[in-house]
C-alpha cells in the first residue's frame, strides 16, 4: 500500500469464482481498499474514518474543518501518518479544547449517515445558507457528469467507490475517489483548503446518492449547486432547500430532475435563455 507523496494503491486483486451465464471459472478481480485510519488532534483520539488510503491529507483536514475543528488549513502545525498503525496525528498551531461528544472514540464508518454521533450538533455550527448567484445550462450538467463518468477509472475496476469532482459550468478542476461518499467530498474540501481555492464560482459534480449528509458537506464546502448521476433523500432537499443548495439528480443520458432553488438551471428556449 503506498501512501502520501506516492501513488496511492487503492484497489487490490483478488481470487473469485466468475459465473458467465454458462460456467463457473477461475479469475482476478480488481477489489477497492478500505482502510481504517484513526485521527488523533493534539494527541486526543477524534474518530477513526474507514476511506480509501489515497488524499489522506486532503481527507484529514477536510474533515476537521467539516467537523468545526479548524476554519483554514493555516491552522494545521503539523500532519503525520503512521501508516503500519493506520494513525493521522495533527497539531494545531493553537491547541483547541474538543468537546467531549468529539473524542468518544467515533467510528466514521464507509457507508455514511446518521450514526454519526453528534450529527446535528456541529452541523448546525459549520454548514452554511449559500447564496450564489451562479447558473448552469442543462447541457452543462450532462456534460460535467459525462466527465466525471470518463474519468472514473476505479470505479469501472472495482464498482466499489464514490467519485466527487470541484467544477467550473464548464470543467472539472479536481476530481476525488474513495469508498465513502463523505470521504470523497472532505477531500475535495481539503484540496479547496490547503490550495487556497476561491468557490465563488464552483459546483460538485457527484457519482452517488445524495444523502443529508452529502448535502451538509456541500454547505460546509460553500458550494451551491450540486450535480448527481443518481437520486436524493428526503431529508437531503428539505435541507438543501433550507440552506439554499440546487440539487440536480439522476442525471443520466439526456434526463435529469431539478430538485431545489430551480433558478440556477437554464435551457435554451427559441435562441434565448430561461431559466427554470
Amino acid at each position: 500500500m503506498k501512501w502520501e507523496g506516492e501513488e496511492a494503491e487503492i484497489t487490490a486483486p483478488w481470487s473469485v469464482f466468475k459465473y458467465d451465464g454458462q460456467q463457473l471459472g477461475a479469475s482476478e478481480e480488481e477489489i477497492a481498499c478500505e482502510y481504517p485510519l484513526t485521527l488523533k488532534v493534539d494527541g486526543e483520539e477524534l474518530a477513526t474514518i474507514v476511506c480509501t488510503p489515497s488524499d489522506l491529507e486532503d481527507m484529514v483536514i477536510g474533515f476537521l474543518a467539516s467537523e468545526g475543528v479548524i476554519r483554514s488549513a493555516a491552522q494545521v502545525e503539523s500532519l503525520a501518518f503512521d501508516k503500519e498503525r493506520g494513525f493521522a496525528a495533527v497539531k494545531l498551531r493553537n491547541k483547541h479544547e474538543l468537546s467531549e461528544a468529539m473524542v468518544s472514540k467515533r467510528i466514521i464508518g464507509s457507508c455514511c449517515g446518521m450514526s454519526r454521533q453528534f450529527y446535528f450538533h456541529n452541523d448546525a455550527r459549520t454548514a452554511k445558507t449559500i447564496l450564489t448567484s451562479l447558473q448552469i445550462s442543462v447541457n452543462q450538467c450532462f456534460a460535467l457528469m459525462r466527465e466525471l463518468q470518463q474519468q472514473s477509472d476505479d470505479f469501472r475496476r472495482t464498482g466499489g467507490v464514490h467519485n466527487a469532482a470541484l467544477c467550473t459550468v464548464d470543467e472539472l478542476i479536481v476530481s476525488r475517489t474513495d469508498i465513502g461518499r463523505h470521504n470523497a467530498l472532505d477531500k475535495i474540501y481539503g484540496h479547496c483548503l490547503r490550495q487556497r481555492l476561491s468557490l465563488r464560482d464552483k459546483l460538485l459534480a457527484f457519482s452517488g446518492r445524495v444523502s443529508s449528509e452529502v448535502a451538509l458537506k456541500a454547505a460546509k464546502i460553500g458550494v451551491g449547486l450540486l450535480l448527481s448521476k443518481s437520486a436524493p433523500t428526503d431529508l437531503a432537499l428539505r435541507l438543501a432547500h433550507d440552506l439554499g443548495i440546487t440539487i440536480v439528480g439522476f442525471i443520466r443520458g439526456s434526463q435529469l430532475n431539478v430538485y431545489t432553488h430551480p433558478k440556477r438551471i437554464t435551457e435554451w428556449t427559441d435562441g434565448t435563455i430561461t431559466t427554470l
